[in-house]
């Protein structure tokens, strides 16, 4: 019978160890920052420091700070030559190039169209995603002719987490709904993801995310949640950018190549 306990004991950890991803080691680097943002599609690092963003590519750092506008809330860099800097608290957006340098600042406070901006993210052509908090719908507002369309019915719950491409905007409200919706305001559900610290979306339907201490991806092919197995037993947060998972702690950031199931 101790023989048979074992054998299932010994089968149920190997089943359990097949069930995590597992990642290699790359690189490490220290990094003193408040918050690590993640890299763009050029490589380069991007975080922020007393409330600083710094872009650092190799050796050479580019800065942006306009203390007068309070906290950065988001930075959008999916375009590493227009860059959005969302200032939620003074419900203002600064767009900046590629050396962070201010080319537009947009203050929804003087907008003709009532906008509360909670969720600010880089849309298609001179677009950008905004969910209005005072409508509580999404919208996309063209920053060149200061034009606003609202694209989508008004929704029930407010938006805790988001993230934007050009063509899609994901948000998870605070009852833990996963939503996306187009450019023509279709909304399509994605799951329920109540408790969580972080997402990142990989496909419509795939995504990372993090809890407590733990990563996870969901692969809606399997229709499972896999554990990702990393070398930190503690960490701050986490971006995932083209097979190479960036995982940040308080003492720098380490980068893993990673295959997603």
């Amino acid at each position: 019978m101790k023989k048979i306990l074992l054998f299932l004991f010994v089968v149920s950890a190997a089943l359990g160890q097949d069930q995590k991803i597992q990642v290699v080691e790359q690189q490490s680097f220290a990094l003193i920052a408040d918050t690590f943002l993640g890299y763009d599609s050029l490589g380069a690092l991007y975080y922020i420091k007393n409330n600083v963003l710094t872009k650092q590519m190799d050796d050479t750092v580019w800065n942006y700070k306009n203390l007068s506008l309070g906290k950065i809330a988001k930075v959008d860099f999916q375009n590493p030559l227009k860059i959005v800097v969302f200032y939620e608290n003074f419900n203002t957006v600064v767009l900046v190039d590629n050396q962070l340098n201010e080319t537009l600042k947009i203050n929804w406070n003087d907008s003709t169209t009532p906008i509360v901006a909670t969720a600010v993210g880089l849309a298609f052509g001179n677009r950008l995603w905004v969910y209005n908090s005072s409508t509580q719908q999404v919208g996309l507002y063209d920053y060149l002719n200061k034009e606003y369309q609202t694209i989508t019915t008004p929704f029930p719950n407010s938006v805790r987490f988001y993230q934007s491409d050009f063509n899609t905007f994901f948000w998870i409200d605070d009852q833990g709904y996963g939503k996306y919706c187009d450019v023509y305001g279709k909304v399509t559900p994605f799951g329920n993801l109540l408790s969580l610290d972080q997402f990142q979306m990989v496909t419509k339907t795939d995504y990372l995310f993090k809890k407590g201490q733990f990563l996870y991806f969901y692969s809606s092919k399997l229709k499972k949640t896999i554990e990702i197995q990393i070398g930190e037993k503690t960490f701050e947060n986490f971006s995932y950018k083209e097979q190479i998972l960036a995982i940040f702690t308080n003492q720098g950031i380490t980068n893993y190549k990673i295959k997603l199931p």
